[in-house]
């Protein structure tokens, strides 16, 4: 069986492990790219897409744990 070319939002929440919601937040606010489909303009949300997102916010997070070094706190108080 192929895979399917684009996803619901219900699907890429499983993906993401998040809600539908925040990830219908993301689709609105463009930062995860998406199209509607179909007289009642459902969201679907290319694979290819969805693998794009990932790898940016693994870059993004790169970046964060660079720019803020993790330290213990001080067990001494």
């Amino acid at each position: 069986m192929a895979t399917q070319r684009f996803l619901t939002l219900a699907d890429v929440a499983e993906v993401l492990n998040i809600s539908a919601s925040q990830t219908y937040a993301l689709v609105r606010s463009g930062e995860l790219e998406a199209i509607k489909v179909g007289g009642r303009g459902q969201w679907r949300v290319e694979r290819e897409k969805l693998e794009s997102y990932i790898a940016r916010m693994y870059d993004q997070t790169r970046r964060f744990v660079a720019e803020h070094p993790f330290v213990e706190a001080d067990e001494h108080g």
